[in-house]
């Protein structure tokens, strides 16, 4: 296998696969080979606009295709955990979109399949593994503003419509869930351990029954604090500030960057404008899953982190719920 480039296998024709077909075309150790649907139909037309060599009118069927070595997992939330396990058995790396379950017994199951089959489990947190993000911990780590203080992040868009799935509480739906893991995600990798308590607020559409903006306030250790809003009534917002004691980092579209990007460090009266390296959004969530099948290495963002974000949201879904912070 490590001469021959990994066989992907697209469980759906989900509309985030356009973002993942493009980098693993152009990968050298990674290609599309297969795409499965809930009807022939369906995946003979997806396979046939993205030039994707097999097409599976069920999932199993992608499953049971012994040329597939991984499967990227982008069904709705509520069929994360299902459907990975599924692929797990099926002796499938796999690759699950975020947030990578709904509850923390779905996380174990998963990280127990995982374990079971000795493959390489990972959720697609695709600013992970962004030049960006990495030179952001660094900074920070490095002591660049002094002493972490505050990390402060939004995550807004608007919805127009009002049928879409994001809206529906029977299949994952909710801000917390879509948007506001990433801020949530971002503050625990910068402040570098889990939070002991959480605060939340929301407001649930009249319509919808879901969150359709929340808001929250993290504690960690050592009186750091996060602060983050997310929703999807707002105008689009994307951006992250990290203060410390002797300055501030500020990241504009921290979580969806273009490869033309700059951050901004401010330390007393000296002002840095850092460019960052430019590098496809979605290439490196794939990189590190060949890194790992191929190389034998250690995954960039574990389970333990995963399992980490899930505790945190549905800490801040309690917390809302009950008006009351919540220990973690």
């Amino acid at each position: 296998m490590a001469n021959q480039p990994l066989k992907w296998g697209l469980l759906s024709t989900a509309n985030i696969n356009r973002a993942l077909i493009p980098p693993l075309r152009v990968s050298e150790r990674n290609r599309v080979a297969a795409v499965g649907s809930r009807t022939q139909a369906a995946a003979d037309a997806y396979a046939a606009q993205w030039n994707i060599p097999k097409a599976y009118g069920t999932y199993d069927a992608l499953l049971a295709d012994p040329e597939i070595d991984v499967i990227y997992n982008p069904l709705p939330n509520h069929m994360h955990a299902e459907w990975t396990i599924k692929a797990l058995e099926a002796g499938k790396h796999v690759l699950c979109e975020k947030p990578f379950a709904m509850t923390l017994a779905e996380v174990d199951a998963m990280v127990a399949a995982q374990a079971k089959s000795g493959k390489v489990l990972a959720e697609a947190f695709m600013y992970r593994h962004h030049p960006q993000t990495l030179k952001v911990k660094a900074l920070v780590e490095g002591g660049a503003i002094g002493k972490l203080q505050l990390i402060r992040g939004v995550f807004t868009f608007n919805i127009d419509h009002e049928v879409d799935i994001r809206l529906d509480p029977t299949k994952g739906g909710g801000a917390i869930w879509d948007v506001g893991c990433y801020p949530i995600s971002y503050a625990r990798l910068i402040a570098g351990v889990e939070p002991v308590t959480v605060y939340g607020r929301q407001a649930i559409g009249a319509k919808s029954g879901v969150d359709e903006s929340f808001y929250g306030l993290l504690t960690f250790p050592g009186d750091i604090y996060a602060e983050f809003d997310c929703g999807f009534r707002s105008p689009l917002r994307q951006h992250m500030e990290v203060v410390g004691t002797d300055g501030t980092i500020t990241v504009p579209m921290c979580y969806q960057p273009s490869e033309d990007e700059t951050i901004t460090v401010r330390s007393g009266k000296k002002t840095e404008a850092i460019k960052i390296e430019p590098r496809e959004l979605y290439i490196g969530e794939l990189e590190d899953m060949a890194d790992c099948i191929l190389s034998g290495k250690s995954q960039r963002m574990s389970l333990a982190d995963s399992k980490g974000n899930i505790a945190t949201i549905l800490a801040l879904i309690e917390s809302a719920k009950s008006g009351r912070p919540v220990a973690l």
